[in-house]
Formats: C-alpha cells, sequence, structure tokens
C-alpha cells in the first residue's frame, strides 16, 4: 500500500510537471535571449569603446561618478573595466601614460593589480606587491570609498591582522557610511572562510541592513551572508530562519526595483541561489521573472563553470517544482496572474 501511495504521488506530480511547465514558461524570456554580464547603458559604450582602444568613454564615465559622489556605480564600474582590462589593457596603458595622474585611470589600475595578484599562486607575495598601487588611488581621489574597498580586498588575500583591517575600515566608512563593496568585502573577512565565524558574519550584515533605509543595497547583505555560509557547506551554526529573513529583506529590495533591469541583476541572481537551496520554488519563479534577461556570472560561477548554462537550469528546475504543486484541474497561467506564483 505504501508502495502505491508513492507511485501514485510520483504519477500525479509528472502529470502536473507535464501539463503547467509550458504555461509557467509564458512570463520568462527565452534561453536565447538571456545575456550574462550584460553592462548597463552607462558601462556598455565605455566598453565597446575600449575594445577598440579608446579610453575616453571609459574617463567621462568614471569622472562623472567620482564628480556626482556616486560611489555604489563608481564601484560596479571600476570592477566591470578592470574585469575587462584582465585580457585587454592596452586602452588603460594608454590612459595611464597620457594622464599618469588620473585618479580614475588609478583606481582601474589598482583594482586591476589586485584582480591579477588574486589569480596567481603567488598570491600573498603578489598582493603586497599592489600596496603602492591602491595608496596612489586612495590619495588621487581623498574622498573616493572605492580605494578603500580595494585595500579591504587586499588586506583579506594578505591575511592582515583584525587591527590593520580595522583601521581600513575606518577609512572605508568615513567616506562613505554604507557603501556597499566595503561591506561586502567587510563580511567575507568576518565569514568563517576569512578570520571571524559565520554568527558574526550574520550579525555585522543584519546590524547594516538595519541601519541603513529601505531601497538601500545594504538590505541585500545579510542575503550575502546566507550564501557565504551556504556554500561553505557547513549548515549547523547558523538558524535556517535567519536565511529565510535575509531573503525575505532581499526579496523586498527586489520588489521596489524595476524589472528587467541590468543594475540589481546580480542582487536577484543571488537571491534565486538563495531561495533554492531553501526550496522555495515559487519565489524563485517570480524572481526569475524579474531578473528577465539579465544572467550574472555571480553566483553561478561559484557552483559552476558554465554560469549561464547554470542559470538556464536552475530557471528549468524552478518551472519543473512549481508546476508539479499546481493540481492538474489548475490554471498556471491564470493563478500566476493572481500573484500565487509572482
Amino acid at each position: 500500500m505504501v508502495r502505491t501511495m508513492s507511485l501514485l504521488r510520483a504519477l500525479i506530480s509528472t502529470a502536473r510537471m507535464v501539463r503547467h511547465t509550458p504555461l509557467l514558461a509564458d512570463e520568462l524570456v527565452p534561453d536565447n535571449a538571456v545575456l550574462l554580464d550584460a553592462p548597463d547603458e552607462r558601462l556598455g559604450p565605455a566598453l565597446v569603446a575600449a575594445a577598440l582602444g579608446d579610453h575616453e568613454p571609459a574617463a567621462k564615465l568614471l569622472a562623472t561618478t567620482r564628480g556626482a559622489a556616486e560611489w555604489e556605480h563608481r564601484d560596479r564600474y571600476t570592477v566591470r573595466l578592470a574585469s575587462f582590462a584582465l585580457s585587454r589593457d592596452e586602452w588603460l596603458a594608454d590612459w595611464l601614460a597620457r594622464a599618469p595622474h588620473d585618479p580614475d585611470a588609478l583606481l582601474v589600475r589598482a583594482e586591476l593589480a589586485v584582480r591579477r595578484a588574486w589569480q596567481s599562486p603567488a598570491r600573498a607575495e603578489r598582493l603586497r606587491e599592489t600596496g603602492p598601487l591602491i595608496a596612489a588611488a586612495a590619495e588621487a581621489a581623498p574622498d573616493d570609498p572605492v580605494p578603500w574597498r580595494i585595500a579591504l580586498d587586499h588586506a583579506r588575500g594578505t591575511r592582515a591582522p583584525h587591527t590593520a583591517f580595522e583601521a581600513l575600515w575606518e577609512q572605508a566608512v568615513r567616506r562613505s557610511a554604507r557603501h556597499y563593496g566595503c561591506h561586502v568585502s567587510a563580511l567575507t573577512y568576518l565569514s568563517a572562510h576569512g578570520y571571524g565565524s559565520h554568527r558574526e558574519c550574520f550579525d555585522f550584515a543584519e546590524q547594516a541592513a538595519e541601519d541603513a533605509p529601505m531601497g538601500s543595497t545594504a538590505q541585500a547583505l545579510p542575503l550575502t551572508a546566507a550564501f557565504a555560509y551556504l556554500l561553505s557547506g557547513d549548515t549547523s551554526c547558523v538558524r535556517p530562519e535567519r536565511i529565510d529573513e535575509a531573503a525575505d529583506r532581499a526579496i523586498a529590495l527586489s520588489a521596489a526595483c524595476p524589472t528587467a533591469d541590468p543594475w540589481p541583476a546580480e542582487t536577484r541572481n543571488l537571491l534565486v541561489h538563495v531561495l533554492l537551496a531553501r526550496g522555495r520554488w515559487t519565489e524563485a519563479l517570480a524572481e526569475f521573472r524579474r531578473i528577465g534577461p539579465y544572467a550574472t556570472s555571480f553566483p553561478w560561477a561559484s557552483v559552476s563553470d558554465d554560469p549561464l548554462g547554470r542559470f538556464l537550469d536552475a530557471r528549468d528546475g524552478v518551472r519543473l517544482e512549481v508546476a508539479a504543486m499546481i493540481p492538474l484541474r489548475g490554471r498556471a497561467g491564470h493563478r500566476a496572474s493572481r500573484g500565487h506564483y509572482a
């Protein structure tokens, strides 16, 4: 009898998947329309120009973010430009040759040097060599917190003691009290993978989120702590409720942002990853709809060498899970439109 009931449930679940899965794809962009790490409308032209050897659009973009104190945008654009320069840095070399004291060129140079050092087998030694480059970027733009975020990453890689990290942290938050990148660097340092514990990591992230206004990117910090915890494989020291609460904060943040927008895409991709780990399928499907075509390497590259493929597989898997939950007589598209799956 038990075997019969188990088989019956399996047959019903399969029937639901077959019937409802195609309907649940109605509000998802097709696989061939999904983009990996697509730049926004400001960064895109700078990357295209850099590919052609022209640094001017990148210089103007970063100068604009510096002048307007757009620190979150400045940090993200610096990371993307340095990532591009990992394989093609002629435009950056030309920029530095023409303007060796330009604070924006020095910032990209420092980020690039740290990224290259992190990839080296002799990481600690290579990172120590980048110290003067970070200092030069910080001195060139005294109000900019981004060089201090780079310094925090550098300190983590060189295994700096708590006192040294705290001194850098003080300099960073003095320039921007809620700078997201600096907080993420501190979270990584505090995690069990770094120099603290996962409980400390959650405490820090939750307090930062509490102190930040609604709609601030800092609301996603507990989600970052949850991801680091789940990725570690040690799931015994933090209550599951804290992970769900972190996801709930991020869901509220995502709901306040425009749908299918590249700016919140990384937070939404990270949110989906955590929701999948918690088996929250309907909420994950809603986030995939909000993501639209904007897949991001993080967090999928942390679990796969093919981040885009992993994103698409996860999206298909969520559709199957949600379809299996819908009664055979239900209409997936109708119910989703009423908010059950959106």
